[in-house]
């Protein structure tokens, strides 16, 4: 994969998708945080279907510490692994609290350190929050980033790493969501999409699928 195909990639990402969003409904850094320490392991659609009950009632770190981790739980119980989710959200609030006048820190090192988030989970809020060129590395990045040789690599952290030297400035912005939603949507694991995929000519996929 050399850096004028990468380029070309972005191009037509960005033409088929101009301003790419997160799937997962917030207002603030705050609500965006919860819904993506929430999304682990489940689906976006299951999170906006929970936070649309509990943002209205509870939006602030203060406003879920006074629901109690019980209280939380009424409202995600929908999402797998809903009890330690809850555990994690409610240490992370008094965090926010206690060390950050209950702002969401906009730095990696603060932002690790709360509980429940990780390099993932940082890199998301970092970038989709706070406008921060960095890219989080998911199944579906991973995947694509493998299978049409963009950035491979053996683990997550590599392929974030190749992404973060590879992808050209201009679109570092926006790869990540680009590459999430074409990995969700088209490159998908089982039976990708080729013969509808905006980018096939210039993925370096060796078995592609055409129906």
């Amino acid at each position: 994969m050399n850096p004028q195909k990468r380029l070309q990639i972005f191009q037509r990402l960005q033409q088929q998708n101009p301003q790419p969003r997160t799937e997962l409904n917030y207002q603030s850094p705050f609500e965006l945080l919860v819904a993506v320490v929430l999304s682990a392991q489940a689906t976006d659609k299951g999170v906006n279907k929970a936070t649309a009950k509990l943002f209205p009632v509870a939006n602030t770190p203060e406003a879920i510490l006074a629901l109690s981790e019980d209280g939380l739980k009424t409202y995600i119980k929908t999402i797998g692994l809903f009890n330690s989710k809850a555990r994690h959200i409610i240490k992370t609030c008094k965090m926010l609290v206690e060390k950050h006048h209950s702002h969401v820190p906009e730095n990696r090192e603060d932002l690790e350190a709360l509980p429940g988030v990780g390099r993932k989970t940082a890199n998301v809020i970092l970038n989709t929050a706070f406008g921060q060129p960095t890219i989080a590395v998911d199944t579906h990045i991973f995947r694509v980033s493998n299978r049409t040789r963009i950035a491979p690599g053996k683990n997550v952290l590599e392929v974030e790493k190749k992404l973060l030297k590879f992808v050209p400035e201009e679109f570092m912005h926006d790869a990540h969501h680009w590459l999430i939603l074409h990995g969700r949507y088209t490159c998908v694991a089982r039976k990708p999409r080729c013969g509808s995929c905006v980018i096939e000519d210039l993925c370096e996929f060796k078995q592609k699928i055409y129906e």
